[in-house]
C-alpha cells in the first residue's frame, strides 16, 4: 500500500498544495528562473575565498548573531544607490528574501490573521502565508497587469488584512508599481486598521525608475524587501534583506532562529558588497538585453508586458504550455508561470537571447505569421 502526504496529519490549509519550483532541465539555454547569467568576476571569487578562509578559522564559534557588519555594509549600499540615508538599525538580513518574508509573516501574520497580494504576483507570498498559518487573500489586477487601485482599496477595506504585499517590479509580469499607487495602498491599509505594507523590490536594480526606499520616512508600518540573488548574481548565496523602521527590525528578531546567518554566508555577502560597482555594470548589460528582447518580440507580433525587471512576459497564446514545450524542443527553457496565455523569459547573455529569439522566430514561421 502506498503512503503519501495525504496520509499524514498535515494542516488542512496545506492539503492539495504544490511546493514552489521551476523545472530544472539539462538544456543548452536556461532562461526560466531569472538568474543573472554572468558568473562572478574572478577578483570577487578570490575575495570570497579570502573572507571564507578567515571565517573558517572560527567555525568552532557561532557567527555574529545580529550580523552587524553585514547590515552596516547593506545600509551603506542602500544609501549610495537609493540616495536616501539608511542606518544599520534600519536593516535586517536573512537567508534569501523568502526568509525575510517568512519572518515578517511570523511576526505580523499567523493564525487568525490575513495577508493580501495582487495576483498574478510572486507566488511565494501566498505559499509562505499559508505555511505560517496566515490567511491569504488574492487581490485584483487590471487586464494590463497594473493594480486596480479602486478595487484594491475596496478589498483592503473589506478584508482589513494584517499584511499587504506589493511587488515592484512585479514577478512574473515585469511591470513596476508607481510610488503613488504604493502610497495609496499604504494609506488604505492604515485606514482599515494598522497593517504592515511589504514592498518586494527583488528586481529593483533593473528598473527604469527609482527605489521606493524614500517612502519609509514617517511610515513605520512600511517595509522594503530586497535580495542579492538577482542584481548581485548571487542566487546561490541565499541572502535577502529588508529596510524598515528600527522597531520592525527589533520585531522580526523575536521570531528569527538563533544564529540564522552562517559565518560563511556573512563572509561571502561582505565580499560581494565590496564589488558592487563591478556587479552593477552587469545589470546595465542585462537591462539593455531585456529592452532588446522587448523590441524584438514586439517586432515579431507578440504582446509584451512593459518590463522593469530582468525578464519579459510575452504572449498571447491559446495554449501557452504547448508553446513552452515547442520552445524547449529547440533547446531553450523559458517559464510557464501559469498565467493563462503568457510565458516569461529571463534576459540572458546576448548569445542566449539570440538562441531564444531564433526559437520564437521559427515558431512564427511554422504558424505562417
Amino acid at each position: 500500500m502506498s503512503f503519501g502526504i495525504d496520509d499524514l496529519p498535515v494542516r488542512d490549509e496545506l492539503r492539495g498544495k504544490s511546493p514552489y519550483g521551476a523545472p530544472q532541465l539539462d538544456v543548452p539555454v536556461r532562461l526560466n528562473t531569472n538568474e543573472n547569467p554572468y558568473p562572478l568576476p574572478e577578483p570577487l571569487v578570490e575575495r570570497i575565498a579570502e573572507r571564507v578562509r578567515e571565517a573558517a578559522r572560527h567555525l568552532n564559534r557561532y557567527p555574529d548573531r545580529d550580523a552587524v557588519e553585514l547590515r552596516t555594509r547593506l545600509a551603506e549600499y542602500l544609501t549610495k544607490t537609493a540616495g536616501h540615508p539608511v542606518g544599520v538599525e534600519n536593516v535586517w538580513a536573512a537567508n534569501g528574501s523568502n526568509e525575510v518574508i517568512q519572518q515578517l509573516l511570523q511576526t505580523f501574520g499567523g493564525p487568525g490573521r490575513t495577508a493580501i497580494g495582487f495576483e498574478p504576483s510572486y507566488s511565494m507570498h501566498g505559499l509562505i502565508a499559508r505555511g505560517t498559518g496566515t490567511g491569504w487573500i488574492s487581490g485584483p489586477r487590471n487586464e494590463d497587469f497594473t493594480i486596480d487601485l479602486a478595487a484594491a482599496r475596496k478589498a483592503i477595506a473589506e478584508h482589513r488584512p494584517d499584511v499587504v504585499f506589493v511587488t515592484t517590479p512585479n514577478n512574473p509580469t515585469g511591470n513596476a508599481v508607481p510610488a503613488e499607487t504604493v502610497l495609496a495602498l499604504h494609506d488604505a491599509a492604515q485606514s482599515a486598521k494598522p497593517s504592515m505594507v511589504v514592498v518586494d523590490e527583488a528586481y529593483v536594480e533593473f528598473s527604469h525608475g527609482d527605489s521606493l526606499l524614500p517612502l519609509l520616512d514617517g511610515r513605520p508600518n512600511l517595509v522594503i524587501s530586497r535580495t542579492m540573488s538577482k542584481a548581485f548574481g548571487a542566487a546561490g548565496l541565499r541572502l535577502g534583506y529588508l529596510a524598515a523602521h528600527p522597531a520592525v527590525v527589533d520585531a522580526v528578531q523575536l521570531v528569527r532562529l538563533p544564529y540564522h546567518l552562517s559565518a560563511v554566508t556573512q563572509a561571502t555577502a561582505l565580499a560581494a558588497l565590496e564589488h558592487t560597482d563591478t556587479l552593477l555594470k552587469y545589470v546595465e548589460q542585462l537591462k539593455a538585453e531585456r529592452d532588446r528582447l522587448v523590441a524584438e518580440l514586439r517586432a515579431l507580433g507578440y504582446d509584451v508586458t512593459e518590463s522593469d525587471a530582468n525578464f519579459v512576459q510575452f504572449g498571447r497564446f491559446e495554449d501557452s504550455h504547448a508553446v513552452w514545450r515547442r520552445i524547449l524542443d529547440r533547446g531553450v527553457l523559458v517559464r510557464d508561470n501559469g498565467v493563462p496565455g503568457w510565458l516569461r523569459v529571463t534576459a540572458g547573455t546576448p548569445a542566449e537571447n539570440d538562441a531564444f529569439l531564433d526559437a520564437v522566430r521559427e515558431l512564427k514561421k511554422e504558424q505562417g505569421s
